[in-house]
Parts: C-alpha cells; sequence; structure tokens
C-alpha cells in the first residue's frame, strides 16, 4: 500500500481516536471522534469495528472510574464486534489486541484496579502518523491515565445545553405548541 492509500483506509477520526487512546486517555473523546465517524459513514465495512473500539473505550472509561459492570458490559459487547482479521486491516495486530481486551474484561470482572491499555500498532506509518499528531499537540504517547476530572467525569460535566434545547423543541413540536 502506497502512503496515499493509507492516509485514506485510515480515516483521521479513527487516527485521533488512536492519540486520544494513547496520549490523553480521554477515553470519552475517544468515543465521540468515532461515534461522530461512524455516524457520518452509514454502510461503512468497518462499522461494526468503530462501535466496537469505541465500546473498548467507553469500558476503559467506566473501568477507571470504578464502574466495574458497566465496564465488563462494555468489555464483553466490544469482544462480540471486534475481529482480529478487521484490526489488522486498521493497522493493529489483532490477535493481540482481543487478547487485551479479554485481559481488562478478566480485570474488571476480577475487581482489579483499572489500567491503561496499549493497542498494538503494527503499521509504521499508520505509528508515526499517531507520534506526529502526539508531538504536535504537545502531548506524550503512552502517558499514563489521571485521576483528573476532566477525565474521569467527563459525562457528567459536558456542556449539554444543545441537547435539552433539541429535546425541549421535539417535545413543543410533538405537542403543537
Amino acid at each position: 500500500m502506497i502512503e496515499s492509500d493509507k492516509e485514506t483506509r485510515y480515516p483521521r477520526a479513527y487516527v485521533r481516536y488512536l492519540v486520544e487512546f494513547h496520549a490523553t486517555r480521554d477515553y470519552f473523546e475517544c468515543h465521540e471522534l468515532l461515534e461522530e465517524h461512524w455516524k457520518e459513514h452509514p454502510g461503512d465495512p468497518f462499522a461494526d469495528t468503530w462501535v466496537g473500539l469505541i465500546q473498548l473505550a467507553v469500558g476503559c472509561y467506566h473501568h477507571r472510574r470504578g464502574n466495574l459492570s458497566g465496564a465488563v458490559k462494555m468489555f464483553m459487547q466490544a469482544s462480540n464486534r471486534l475481529k482480529a482479521e478487521t484490526l489488522k486491516e486498521l493497522g493493529l495486530d489483532g490477535e493481540r489486541s482481543i487478547a487485551l481486551l479479554n485481559e481488562r474484561r478478566a480485570a474488571a470482572s476480577a475487581g482489579a484496579a483499572f489500567l491503561d491499555v496499549q493497542l498494538p500498532i503494527v503499521d509504521e506509518w499508520l505509528s508515526g502518523e499517531c507520534l506526529r499528531m502526539t508531538r504536535e499537540d504537545g502531548l506524550i504517547w503512552g502517558a499514563p491515565s489521571t485521576g483528573d476530572e476532566s477525565l474521569t467525569e467527563r459525562h457528567r460535566l459536558r456542556d449539554r445545553s444543545d441537547v435539552l434545547a433539541a429535546r425541549e423543541a421535539a417535545l413543543k413540536a410533538k405537542d403543537g405548541r
């Protein structure tokens, strides 16, 4: 595969997901990035994989917060969607990625403390692109998770005023107001 093919092979949202996953450990942002991409590309042959990677990130988010049942549920759902061969097409060591997911699921099931996951990127171009973006953003690849509330409580702290306004407008329209 030539370099320009790789740029189109790996959607920018996926590369950003990998950067967030490995550098900021902002698993909520990982979810947001891939969910937006997945919704904008109906019929994408990697749709199930995008959802599985979203579920992996959400599982990490829950595990880090101590929500073990939520983590186990998300890791289980991710393991039902993620396939080694498809992950390989996305530049990862698919077998090792699945093994890591299963290790995290078992750890959460056993009540073990959260540990960051390093997805094994085997595509040199993808790895280099992730590292380049990490440096540009002033981040450190492989930095450990922190207890920073802006990461651990992101679901609670985010601005949802636009969502609430849209719900209110939908209710008014439904009620004929």
